[in-house]
C-alpha cells in the first residue's frame, strides 16, 4: 500500500512499508485542528504524546499528565484524523502497577477515546504488559532510549547506549519488546550506529527520534517542527516553519487594528 494512499493505516501497514523498505513518518498533534491538518498533509502515525504536559499544558515534565488528560486529547485527535493510526502514549503510573492495571487503562484509549494502540515506555521490564496487552488484541508501540517519564530517576536526559553494556542492555530491551508482540519500537536518543543495529536485527519497524537516519521511520514533536516552541530546540529537531512568530504578527496587526479603529471595518459588521 501506498504511504499516501487514502486507506486507514493499521498494523499491516507499517509491516509492509518495512518490507517495501519505505520510510514511516509520525508526528505528534495534541487536538482536534492540528490533528486534521497533519493527517491531511499525509503522515502515517499520529502520537498523542504525553508530550503534552509541555507543549500544551505547561508542566515541565510528562509526569504531571494524567489519564484523563490523555483520554481527552486523544479523543479530540481521533476526531480530526481520517486516514493515520492514531496511537495514545499511556502516563506515568497507568501501567506499572500491574498487568492488569495496564489492560483496564489501555483498553479505555481504545473504548472511549478511539485510539488506534498505545505506547508504553521500557524494555525488558514491562515486557510482560506489553504481552498481556497485545494478547487481548490491544496494538503497542514500544519505546526505548531515552524514557521521559524516568527523567527523575535519570536526573536529566542523555543520549543512552554509548557504552559497550548499555549498547547491549537496549539491544535485549529491544529484543524483549518485539518478541512480546509490540508492532513497533520508538528508539530515542540513541547513536546512530546502535540503532541501526537495532533495526537490521528486529522483524518490527523502528521509528527514531534523535536515533539517526537507519530507522524505519521518524517521530518528531509538532510544536518543534513548526517552530511553536521558542525557548529550546533540540538537537535531534529540525524547523520547517516559524509559526510562533507569524502568531506573534497576527496578533499584533489585530491589536493595532482594534487600536487604531480599523477592526471591525464595514464588511466585518452587520446591517
Amino acid at each position: 500500500m501506498a504511504a499516501n494512499s487514502s486507506e486507514k493505516v493499521t498494523v499491516r501497514t507499517f509491516k509492509n512499508m518495512r518490507a517495501a523498505n519505505r520510510s514511516i513518518t509520525a508526528l505528534t498533534a495534541y487536538d482536534f485542528q492540528f490533528a486534521r491538518l497533519v493527517d491531511e498533509a499525509g503522515v502515517d502515525m499520529i502520537l498523542v504524546g504525553d508530550s503534552l504536559g509541555m507543549t500544551m499544558l505547561g508542566y515541565e515534565t510528562t509526569i504531571p499528565v494524567t489519564l484523563a488528560d490523555m483520554l481527552r486529547h486523544t479523543a479530540a485527535v481521533v476526531r480530526g484524523v481520517r486516514r493515520a493510526m492514531v496511537i495514545a502514549d499511556m502516563p506515568f503510573l497507568t501501567y506499572h502497577v500491574s498487568p492488569e492495571q495496564a489492560l483496564i487503562n489501555a483498553g479505555r484509549f481504545l473504548q472511549e477515546a478511539g485510539a488506534g494502540g498505545v505506547k508504553l515506555e521500557g524494555g525488558r521490564a514491562i515486557a510482560g504488559t506489553i504481552g498481556k496487552l497485545t494478547g487481548a488484541g490491544i496494538p503497542v508501540l514500544g519505546h526505548i532510549g531515552i524514557l521521559p517519564q524516568s527523567v527523575l530517576k535519570e536526573g536529566g536526559y542523555r543520549v543512552h547506549g554509548r557504552s559497550a553494556e548499555e549498547a547491549e542492555a537496549l539491544l535485549a530491551d529491544a529484543r524483549a519488546v518485539a518478541d512480546a508482540g509490540a508492532f513497533a519500537i520508538v528508539l530515542e536518543g540513541l547513536p546512530a550506529s546502535l540503532a541501526a543495529r537495532i533495526t537490521a536485527e528486529l522483524t518490527i519497524p523502528t521509528i527514531g527520534i534523535g536515533a539517526g537516519p537507519d530507522c524505519d521511520g521518524q517521530i518528531q514533536v509538532m510544536h518543534d517542527l513548526l517552530g511553536l516552541c521558542q525557548e529550546f530546540i533540540p538537537k535531534h529537531a529540525k524547523r520547517y516553519a516559524h509559526l510562533a512568530d507569524t502568531v506573534k504578527e497576527a496578533v499584533s496587526a489585530y491589536r493595532r487594528d482594534v487600536t487604531d479603529g480599523l477592526f471591525p471595518a464595514e464588511e466585518n459588521t452587520f446591517i
